[in-house]
């Protein structure tokens, strides 16, 4: 047979779609074969040639060829195997391992961590032997078998965010070492030289030469990482008798403690710029609302005032919340204390705070002083957005009180004539920022179990954000407050006219009158249906009608339906009266000033 390795096929006479190949007189006739296997047969083999095996199409590709005599038989690779393979390696020359390429890519000179960001790190060691110590990228650089990923180094690192922490971080690990040097625990060369190298990344970081690694994970380990490069194992030795968990919690409270300070010196520049603001309004007039209607006429020096007493009280609530945050965590270490000889009160007096934390456990885990503060924001969030939304009601054309200036509006991309409340309106959005992280804070905590778990690394950008939120809002409403912000006078006093804002005072005459205040409100309210009968004031309503509803009503009864006569009425403390908002003003500011 001139065909090998094929299956066999007998040709019949009988017609069908695979045709018999037409053979030479004497020769022997072809066998036919279906397409697909004769594609794997080798033809017209030449005599004595030896039969070659029928291959697979894609076996085909991983077989070697033409092999030399005596050349050992090469083993077929899988095309994808191939690749790791390390191939014309020299002779004597070891082979090189295949790597997969995706863990090529994580190949690190460091065993804890990837490639530094910055060639500029001082830390550029080789990768440690068995024999030798590991690097501190990581306390635990022993513990694990294999680096950390890209993709986890992301996830897990902090120092995209916590860097902030950086001076009180310093500043604790500054009162930590001389401690430990006071105790005996470190030698005073060692403190003097720790000491040195916080000076040196102090100075780099507010220089912006410091170069922050994510590596290195977060605000601790990039510090300390920098020190023991500059000071050698000095810097090894400060983490004695501490753990990074009561070292963030005393971090975070250093930082909220500087913060809660800065916020409270704004919210009393902006109750400043209310009081010059209502003392110059201490007797305009203008209608107070209930249920957004005209109730009762008030003033508005009156007004503003209501706003400064919840910022006086936002105050009391950050400085009652500061007591709270002030307690120094350090020393707890991880969350059972330290067998060390440590003076925490030592520690607590150099850093400012009012005493230490008594219990280890909650002392790492505890983060209600940031929910207490992030309540106490978000409250301070809600007044500034009540306000706002009166500004912006009170600067639509059909209130008309008051008149923002233009560089604190903004216009229409199509509608010429809009100008816009924007500071208000973002005051009254960004109120939902702060209370939302107030929300994130609550949720953040209420699962967790004793003691310090990673779920805590989370606080940081809530807290942090809602710092930055409140500051640029009482800076930006007490600029708007002190130079943008124009009462209209004469509108507010013609919109006080409206909606018989004197009736309560009718009330209040009939009652000295000798009738019961029940009594006197159905009177009242019948002359009021008269008036809006009349399309008129009730105050505009002649005498004899007024006499129709109360033979009790004289002449004199016009001196209290007045607007100013109203007002000055109610003259007591926190009343309208004009003297009385006067007298507000002045012991608002007295407050200020004893405290400042």
């Amino acid at each position: 047979m001139r065909v090998a390795g094929a299956a066999s096929a007998i040709v019949d006479k009988q017609p069908h779609t695979r045709k018999a190949n037409k053979s030479a007189p004497g020769r022997p006739k072809r066998e036919s074969v279906p397409k697909r296997e004769a594609r794997r047969v080798v033809l017209n083999r030449a005599p004595g040639r030896p039969k070659r095996e029928s291959v697979p199409k894609r076996g085909a590709r991983r077989v070697v060829l033409n092999r030399a005599p005596g050349r050992p038989k090469r083993e077929s690779v899988p095309k994808r195997e191939a690749r790791r393979v390390v191939l014309n390696r020299a002779p004597g020359r070891p082979k090189r391992e295949s790597v997969p390429k995706r863990e090529a890519r994580r190949e690190v000179q460091h065993p804890m961590s990837a490639a530094p960001e910055s060639s500029s790190d001082p830390d550029s060691a080789k990768p440690p032997s068995a024999a030798t110590p590991v690097p501190p990228s990581g306390t635990w650089s022993g513990r694990f078998s294999e680096p950390m990923s890209e993709r986890m180094q992301r996830f897990n690192a902090s120092i995209d965010f916590d860097r902030r922490l950086a001076h009180a971080d310093i500043a604790g690990s500054r009162a930590h070492a001389q401690m430990l040097a006071e105790r005996g625990i470190i030698t005073h060369g060692d403190a003097q030289a720790i000491e040195r190298g916080l000076a040196q990344i102090e100075g780099e970081i507010a220089r912006g030469e410091f170069t922050w690694q994510r590596a290195f994970e977060d605000v601790h380990f990039n510090i300390e990482r920098r020190l023991t490069a500059l000071v050698g194992d000095a810097g090894k030795r400060l983490h004695t008798a501490r753990s990074r968990n009561d070292q963030v919690a005393t971090d975070l409270r250093l930082w909220l403690r500087e913060a809660i300070d800065a916020l409270v010196v704004q919210l009393v520049a902006l109750r400043r710029a209310l009081h010059d603001l209502a003392a110059g309004h201490a007797d305009s007039i203008m209608p107070g609302f209930t249920h957004l209607q005209v109730a009762q006429p008030v003033t508005f020096g009156h007004h503003l005032m209501a706003y400064d007493a919840m910022l006086a009280r936002d105050i009391e609530r950050f400085a009652d919340c500061r007591k709270r945050v002030n307690r120094l965590p350090l020393g707890s270490a991880a969350l059972a204390g330290t067998s060390y000889p440590i003076d925490r009160e030592r520690v607590a007096r150099t850093l400012g705070f009012d005493s230490v934390t008594a219990n280890s456990l909650d002392a790492v885990s505890d983060r209600d002083f940031a929910i207490e503060f992030e309540a106490a924001a978000a409250l301070v969030m809600v007044h500034l957005s009540r306000f706002a939304e009166e500004l912006v009601l009170w600067s639509n054309p059909r209130f008309g009180f008051v008149t923002l200036a233009d560089r604190f509006c903004t216009g229409s991309s199509i509608m010429p004539q809009k100008k816009n409340p924007d500071v208000p309106e973002l005051v009254r959005g960004k109120s939902a920022r702060v209370i939302g992280h107030l929300t994130a804070l609550l949720v953040l905590m209420k699962a967790q179990p004793l003691a310090y778990n990673k779920d805590n690394q989370e606080d940081k950008e809530p807290l942090f954000d809602t710092v930055d939120t409140l500051a640029d809002v009482l800076a930006i409403v007490t600029d708007l407050v002190a130079t943008g912000l124009t009462a209209n006078v004469e509108r507010m006093r013609a919109a006080a006219h409206e909606g018989h804002a004197t009736a309560t005072d009718l009330a209040d005459y009939l009652v000295r009158k000798g009738v019961a205040f029940r009594d006197a409100h159905e009177v009242v309210a019948r002359a009021v249906r008269e008036a809006e009968a009349r399309q008129c004031d009730l105050a505009a309503l002649p005498l004899d009608a007024l006499q129709r509803f109360s033979p009790l009503i004289d002449a004199d009864v016009f001196g209290v339906l007045t607007l100013d006569g109203s007002v000055a009425s109610r003259d007591h403390i926190g009343g309208t009266a004009p003297s009385r908002v006067r007298a507000a003003i002045d012991a608002a500011r007295h407050e200020i000033g004893s405290k400042t």
